[in-house]
């Protein structure tokens, strides 16, 4: 009798589901976190998972792992074999529930103003979601290890990942009540010379496009600066000085008063970067989707309109 042929050989379905934790992630670490083993399993399945497939579906980058052209055919099926899975978890209704954890980071004012309230419209829709909130003004990064989403200020140059424009906000220069009744309201932007400046701290600033007070009152001498804009509001509101913030921040506070709205109007723009495999998870998708109207429907504000 002649032996049986072997069959084709088939990736494991467990071994696909880790390289979509590490692909989503790009760390190993992570995606051990992610899965509740260790890194020596992760490391083991992705090794299987490349001899059965025969080619490599990870590279080393910066800082993490990037998926290679075979690890992005075979995430594609890992995202195929996911969501079979959770078409599993079905309400009382028969209706899908979307489950998992999102993470996502954002600037101080964007992450309390815009994406908590975002991540609550998506909780009271999907209890099962999770939102965890990393509030940081910083550049995009280049590899989004443990990151879903990330919000930054200005236009991010990116690399495998997608990018886009979520909303633009003015920034505007504020002094309380109490301040510019006891230093006076300046009218000029020559004024601005004998005034204080709340804002960031010079050399801590990570973001180019931040680094806006020079070009206008390059005569102001620093008074509390903080890498917090909450810092830059409550210090102003304490009569440290006048204040360059986010209108859609200042404009919250009745005892702050704009002052040169047509001298100091600062237009900046918030941009949003994720990988395109990870926009294409449900709960994701979800949270961005209910960022995106957050922001439609706060446009008014975040340009300072009244």
């Amino acid at each position: 009798m002649s032996p049986t042929p072997s069959g084709p050989n088939r990736p494991s379905a467990d071994d696909l589901l880790v390289l979509l934790a590490v692909g989503r992630s790009g760390r190993f670490v992570s995606a051990a976190e992610e899965l509740g083993i260790n890194h020596t399993t992760i490391s083991r399945r992705i090794a299987a998972l490349e001899q059965t497939l025969g080619g490599r579906v990870l590279a080393r980058a910066s800082g993490g792992w990037e998926l290679t052209d075979l690890g992005r055919e075979a995430l594609a099926a890992a995202e195929v074999v996911e969501t079979a899975v959770k078409s599993l978890t079905v309400d009382a209704t028969g209706t899908r529930v979307l489950e998992g954890v999102v993470r996502l980071s954002a600037t101080d004012g964007f992450s309390a103003y815009l994406a908590a309230p975002a991540a609550a419209d998506v909780r009271r829709q999907h209890p099962k979601i999770a939102v965890e909130i990393v509030a940081t003004t910083r550049r995009a990064s280049q590899q989004r290890s443990g990151l879903d989403v990330e919000v930054v200020v200005g236009e991010p140059q990116v690399h495998r990942a997608k990018a886009f424009r979520l909303a633009d906000y003015c920034l505007g220069l504020y002094g309380s009540r109490d301040y510019l009744r006891e230093r006076g309201t300046p009218e000029h932007i020559d004024d601005l010379a004998r005034h204080p400046l709340v804002y960031f701290i010079d050399s801590m600033l990570q973001v180019d496009v931040l680094d806006v007070a020079s070009s206008f009152v390059p005569a102001m001498r620093e008074s509390v600066s903080s890498t917090n804009v909450f810092v830059h509001v409550e210090a102003t509101r304490a009569s440290a000085g006048l204040g360059l913030l986010p209108c859609f921040m200042a404009d919250r506070h009745d005892d702050l008063v704009r002052v040169l709205p047509d001298a100091v109007s600062i237009r900046l723009a918030y941009w949003l970067v994720t990988r395109t495999e990870t926009l294409r998870r449900p709960e994701v998708a979800a949270v961005v989707d209910a960022i995106r109207v957050r922001v439609r429907e706060q446009s008014d504000a975040l340009l300072g309109i009244r």
